[in-house]
């Protein structure tokens, strides 16, 4: 009972994580639930719309509903129908503020009923699309009491056709199209982002393209009726792939920049997401390029939302995945392995740069914003607030909606990461053999009545430098005669492998290859974080992720695993001059200032 009493107060502190979402406050819905996204009102209420229904994504009965919450998301009011259940379905909805307090929602609408389209065969194998949510018209509504209540009308916004339209199976004359994310408002516009869709087939749409639709008199016209539209950018195609790209670029997301630049980030089908800058209000875009951290790494990022907003300190925050998925058409039983592995959510912090165009962003390395436990389970369309100083996020999982409070201090160090604070074991020029550090434990025994599994979301970092000279190395072995313990090795592909053994259960993962080559001496840290349950190597101050050589740079352990301690002393190799084990997890960005 003592020892209980001793690690009580450290357990609570150690198995609460607010990056899992399931800490987070949830957006009622009526079991369909997507899009919930969010403007801070006049009176200062949070008002969130967000598409739901009884059903699955794309079913009967969907619609649009707004709620109110005056709590930063604790607790939300009564939903309030934008479109009601029983009618055409409503989708995919987003809102400006006008800046005389007015609220628009801008939104799918199958206004004209139509029950099927045509498609691809395969994989429809009648020709005949039967979902619904993702043409016919987009309309928007208002509110001028702060979305207690949504004007009675609706009103259509007209789209110029481009070359995507009249290609579709219909010329044009019915479009296909859907949007996510946020409207905007730059030098007095405001701008609705719109995906147009070319058609439907494996992986649903089988082309898309950006749009944006812009109205000049948005903030200061009030009558609806006389609100005026141009669709951008110039000329006859949207915001397309890079050159050489598949036919997906979708779901873009708008910053504007100190400068007035617009910068706008979009997910492919390509294992990389794109961008292109606009340097002219959204007429024209310089050529889109994939998008990479400031080093000039390529970022990875599958077929899912990716979202880029600025902040309110003038820095950026951007939403990814951080793995390279792209669409597979070898799986006959799967539309697309690109829409998979959403979870853990990662971000980025930018900061703006000069360049000969003008102010362009540069991306930090990657951290783990939010996660689940179970790894099939998908969050994402996020929207990001800010209140008091701090800052709030939304997201889905498609059933499930909830707000979250983030960690300041880790938003903060994407911009200016420091130092660690000291190692549990610091050792420059260590001897052959050393006392083992202790390590974690990751699982134990509860006092619960079942006695089952407590998680403490435990972690650990160890940073060493050491001359490689060749395969079978092994840099750090802290194991049993019976293998129990953790060790780190080079491995074939002039790789750092990391193997941790609690007698039951064995946990490897390895470094990208070719970061650990004979003759190199290179500066390596790997996290163990026991929170998402994930394993991260950075090797001279590149995060690594896979490269081209592994979809995945990071990998996972069972959540089962107890502890990787092992025998009481340590073996190092030879050649190495630095060793640093943390008791905690590093952030992406501490380990990146180690190599400093």
């Amino acid at each position: 009972m003592k020892l209980f009493l001793l690690l009580a107060p450290v357990l609570a502190a150690q198995t609460v994580d607010p990056r899992n979402i399931k800490t987070g406050w949830v957006i009622p819905d009526e079991g369909y639930s997507d899009q919930p996204y969010i403007v801070k009102t006049a009176d200062g209420a949070w008002l969130c719309a967000i598409t739901t229904g009884p059903g699955h994504e794309g079913a009967g009965g969907q619609h649009v509903v707004t709620r109110r919450s005056t709590d930063r998301g604790k607790t939300w009011s009564e939903a309030v129908d934008v479109e009601p259940s029983t009618g055409p379905e409503a989708s995919y909805a987003v809102l400006l503020k006008t800046e005389f307090g007015r609220v628009y929602v801008f939104y799918n609408h199958n206004t004209d009923n139509i029950r099927e389209l045509k498609g691809d065969n395969p994989p429809y194998r009648d020709g005949k699309v039967r979902r619904v949510d993702s043409f016919g018209h987009f309309v928007y509504k208002y509110s001028d009491d702060h979305g207690r209540t949504w004007s009675a009308k609706r009103y259509d916004i007209p789209q110029r056709d481009f070359e995507i339209d009249r290609k579709n199976a219909y010329q044009g004359k019915i479009k296909f199209f859907w949007t996510v994310g946020r409207a905007f408002s730059y030098k007095g516009a405001g701008y609705v982002p719109l995906h147009k869709v070319g058609g439907f087939g494996e992986g649903f749409f089988t082309s898309s393209e950006g749009v944006t639709l812009r109205s000049a008199n948005i903030h200061s016209e009030r009558d609806p009726e006389k609100l005026h539209w141009e669709t951008l950018p110039d000329g006859d195609a949207g915001l397309r792939t890079p050159a050489g790209g598949g036919p997906i670029a979708e779901e873009h997301s708008y910053s504007v920049l100190s400068d007035g630049s617009i910068f706008c980030v979009y997910r492919t089908i390509d294992g990389h997401s794109a961008f292109s800058y606009s340097r002219d209000g959204g007429r024209t875009w310089d050529a889109p390029q994939y998008m990479r951290f400031a080093d000039g790494q390529l970022m990875k990022h599958p077929r899912a939302a990716n979202f880029a907003w600025r902040l309110e300190n003038g820095k950026y925050l951007y939403w990814f995945h951080n793995h390279g998925g792209r669409f597979i058409r070898e799986h006959p039983r799967r539309r697309s392995m690109a829409y998979e592995d959403r979870n853990p959510v990662w971000v980025s912090g930018g900061v703006e740069t000069d360049s000969p165009r003008g102010k362009v962003i540069a991306w930090s390395q990657p951290e783990i914003l939010l996660y689940d436990d179970d790894s099939y389970i998908r969050m994402s369309y996020p929207d990001l607030i800010e209140e008091g100083g701090e800052y709030y996020v939304t997201e889905t999982q498609k059933d499930i909606a909830r707000v979250h409070l983030l960690d300041k201090s880790m938003l903060e160090s994407l911009w200016n990461a420091g130092r660690p604070g000291d190692a549990q074991v610091n050792w420059t020029s260590p001897p052959a053999e050393i006392e083992a550090p202790k390590f974690p434990v990751f699982t134990m025994r509860s006092r619960r009545s079942d006695y089952g599994l407590d998680d403490l979301r435990a972690g650990f970092s160890i940073e060493l430098r050491a001359a490689i000279a060749g395969a079978g190395q092994v840099l750090f072995d802290g194991r049993t005669p019976d293998g129990k313990g953790l060790a780190l090795r080079v491995t074939e592909r002039a790789s750092v492998e990391i193997t941790m053994n609690d007698g039951q259960t064995l946990a490897a993962w390895e470094s990208d290859p070719g970061t650990a080559r004979a003759g190199a001496k290179p500066h390596i840290v790997v996290t163990v974080d026991g929170g998402p349950k994930i394993i991260s190597f950075v090797i001279d101050g590149k995060f690594n992720d896979g490269g081209d050589a592994r979809q995945f740079g990071w990998g996972r352990f069972s959540p089962q695993f107890r502890s990787p301690n092992g025998a009481p002393r340590a073996k190092l190799s030879p050649g190495m001059d630095l060793l640093r084990v943390y008791n905690r997890a590093l952030r992406t960005g501490e380990a990146v200032v180690l190599t400093k």
